[in-house]
């Protein structure tokens, strides 16, 4: 039986992947169990399944390679589940009509699992005529409210669900309001959000030349194009968003530009996908291949790497066939172009074996020879697939061979596909890997650098106490087991945090040399760049040839990411050397004591189709001088609220009574919706009488002083302040586990504790 590497691993395949009944009763009794259950549900499409089922298992085994979470935990299960992490969602009609049956199709898209990916330039501008009804559109961002609703109502109604991604052109008349839309920290929080940057604007910002704003033919303003540049990059400077995606550059590389254009990504953008595309991903852990780790010979296996790939790309081409899609319209793209994503994880973590400073030239210049080999094998390999089963339905040679990764790509393999054809029309993606890197055994994420090499969790335990343990990465567990638990690491040993943003575009700009989609990847920039060396990594990013640019500055709206201090100039430990003596948000463990007497006010809500009025009194403690809700009572002569309002109170009180950031109760309550319909008050229309109890107690935080109004973020950040009593403060708190310590990671937010990830 398999012995994990970590208890973490156990325990991340345990709560995401281990096959269980309704009841939680494990149906998977080991990992084996697990491994075997994902073969034989991709084998099944064989003809000789007994015989692909042995060789799949083979490449599960010791965690060689990993398919995606979805087909980790769903293959095999036959749950009414996609096996695929993402899908783009089709074009949004300027219509009315349109865009609320393209939102029908998010919604039930997102609740199968799937993220989705929207271009939110084809709806018209705000203040552009809207015909036959004498008004004026209210713009794509009042739609994007819409959709960011939607998703906190399928998230609300059971499992956490796929984030969104949303995109706009460079050129539309609301790119403004675009670039600047999360500077509002309570707006539009299921979305990432990109700009699509042609390459005539980038020619313009270069040459500092004006840019016009269009929709419809029609030119709606004129600005500067360095301007606007700029604009971009102060936001994601500020805010950490809008990411940046070189849209033309992503179509020129499209194996598919001949039948398809692109316009969006799928929430992390490592997939940009045409109208219903489908994100299916895996991962080669290059960890698992290196020999001879931290000798003079070490290397990487290839013809093992060759190996692992064939067959990683023939269980992936099954998937195709052996999911459930959301829309019949994916299913038919999907097998149409028969796309899907190999990509690597482990990287960071190979290359240190192999006696390599990541972020080095040398570094850059093994990743991308092993990106070149995984390339090579996987087309070799959708060759053979097409001599067995046929090319991709939408396979024209003369086009293909023209177009995309095939420029670069060597002769032989070029003459293969032109005798025999391709299974696959795109077989390359990197992708964010932060849960399966850690049931992997925590090696590096997909090509991060490593984050931190290790890390103290807390684990609760069934008695209620919380135990220690260390999370290792990968490579260093394996050279302390090999030169000792006291042996002092390399000087090659680099990490996250002492890492040169550059160093960072470099490697990124070599692996995407070799990868047909694009790369999830996360630029860790210090919180005190300088703005102009912040801009010069997206310039960079552009020079060098990389599809897109995401980055992560730790800013007052998204907070910190994990906090390190160092205990050698390379190795970080969990927690910050200095505690903080002005958080004023304080999480206790055990209930606040109340207190006599409290002060608090009472506020009157009329909803419109009750006759009697609601009551709600909301009572506050002063801790360290400072006011905070502590518990709330609802009243109403109207009988049909009484059980749900005495539920209310009781909820919103223990939530109250814990102490720390309690400002998210207003968050969920606010995003209620009333089936039957809300109710306009004040000139503003409220979704549900739960929506406006939300907005009673935001009026009352506002008031007291706990939070700021106007859109204004919190006084006290509570993902970067809220601190356990006793101990120093170690950046944001995990929303799944409530664990310190959230690292920002192939532009995905995940928690190094339980796995959480906003990406799925």
């Amino acid at each position: 039986m398999t012995r994990f590497a970590a208890p973490i691993a156990e325990q991340i395949w345990d709560m995401k992947y281990r096959f269980k009944d309704a009841d939680g009763k494990p149906l998977d009794g080991t990992v084996e169990d697990s491994w075997r259950r994902i073969a034989r549900a991709l084998a099944a499409v064989e003809k000789d399944p007994k015989k692909w089922e042995d060789k799949f298992y083979g490449a599960l085994e010791d965690f060689k390679y990993l398919p995606a979470g979805r087909i980790t935990a769903g293959a095999g299960t036959a749950r009414s589940v996609t096996l695929f992490n993402c899908f783009v969602m089709g074009t949004v009609p300027d219509s009315m009509g349109g865009i609320f049956d393209m939102l029908k199709e998010a919604a039930l898209t997102m609740q199968q699992g799937g993220g989705i990916g929207y271009d939110f330039s084809t709806i018209r501008p705000k203040g552009a005529l809207v015909k036959g009804v004498a008004a004026d559109a209210s713009g794509p961002l009042s739609f994007m409210d819409v959709w960011d609703a939607m998703c906190r109502t399928i998230m609300s109604a059971g499992s956490r669900r796929g984030a969104m991604m949303a995109t706009m052109r460079c050129d539309h008349p609301d790119i403004e309001q675009f670039i600047t839309a999360k500077s509002d920290p309570a707006r539009l929080r299921m979305f990432n959000m990109s700009v699509l940057v042609t390459d005539p604007f980038m020619e313009a910002v270069k040459a500092d030349k004006s840019w016009e704003l269009i929709y419809d033919g029609k030119v709606y303003k004129t600005v500067n194009a360095r301007d606007l540049w700029n604009t971009i990059m102060q936001s994601t400077y500020d805010y950490a968003e809008p990411g940046v995606i070189f849209i033309d550059r992503i179509n020129e590389m499209n194996n598919l530009s001949y039948c398809e254009t692109i316009a969006a990504t799928n929430p992390c953008g490592e997939q940009p996908l045409p109208p219903y595309g489908a994100c299916l991903l895996g991962s080669i852990n290059m960890a698992r291949l290196v020999e001879n780790a931290f000798e003079k010979d070490a290397r990487l296996n290839v013809e093992q790497l060759d190996d692992l790939v064939a067959t990683a790309v023939r269980m992936m081409d099954n998937v195709v066939d052996a999911s459930r899609f959301p829309l019949e319209a994916q299913a038919q793209e999907a097998a149409a172009k028969r796309r899907i994503g190999l990509g690597v994880t482990g990287l960071a973590d190979a290359l240190l074996m192999v006696g390599l400073e990541y972020g080095t030239e040398e570094a850059a210049a093994q990743t991308e020879a092993w990106m070149k080999q995984i390339a090579r094998a996987s087309y070799l390999a959708s060759v053979e697939l097409a001599k067995e089963k046929g090319a991709f339905p939408l396979f024209d040679k003369d086009k293909y061979l023209a177009s995309g990764s095939l420029k670069i790509m060597d002769q032989d393999v070029k003459d293969a596909i032109a005798e025999h054809g391709i299974r696959n029309a795109l077989l390359t993606s990197i992708a964010p890997t932060g849960t399966i890197s850690l049931y992997a055994g925590n090696v590096s994420s997909g090509i991060e650098p490593v984050f931190a090499y290790a890390y103290t969790r807390k684990v609760l335990q069934k008695d209620g106490s919380r135990t220690e343990e260390e999370v290792v990465d990968y490579a260093v567990k394996l050279y302390r087991d090999k030169f000792g638990a006291d042996a002092e690491l390399p000087s090659y040993f680099v990490n996250a945090q002492t890492l040169a943003p550059l160093a960072h575009v470099r490697m990124q700009a070599a692996a995407q040399k070799w990868i047909d989609s694009s790369i999830s990847k996360t630029i860790n920039c210090p919180e005190d760049i300088d703005f102009d060396s912040f801009k010069e990594v997206y310039m960079e990013a552009y020079e060098t040839g990389c599809k897109g640019c995401t980055t992560y500055r730790p800013n007052d709206v998204t907070g910190s990411v994990l906090s390190v201090s160092e205990s050698s100039d390379k190795t970080p430990s969990e927690a910050p050397e200095t505690t903080s003596t002005d958080a004023e948000v304080i999480y206790m463990s055990e209930p606040l004591d109340r207190p006599a007497a409290l002060e608090g006010n009472t506020y009157k809500v009329k909803w419109p189709d009750s006759e009697h009025a609601i009551y709600i009194t909301v009572n506050d403690v002063v801790i360290a001088g400072h006011r905070r809700p502590f518990e709330v009572f609802i009243n109403s002569k109207n009988m049909e609220h009484f059980a749900w309002t005495v539920a209310l109170t009781r909820m919103v009180s223990a939530v109250f009574r814990r102490g720390g950031d309690v400002s998210f109760v207003v968050e969920e309550l606010k995003a209620v919706f009333d089936p039957r319909g809300g109710a306009w008050m004040k000139g503003k229309y409220v979704p549900s009488i739960l929506a406006a109890i939300g907005g009673v107690l935001e009026q009352h935080m506002v008031a007291i002083g706990f939070i700021e109004g106007e859109g204004k973020h919190l006084k006290v950040d509570p993902q970067a302040e809220v601190m356990v009593v006793g101990e120093a403060p170690r950046g944001k708190p995990c929303p799944s586990c409530g664990e310190y310590g959230m690292k920002m990671e192939s532009g995905c937010a995940s928690c190094p504790s339980c796995g959480y990830s906003k990406c799925g």
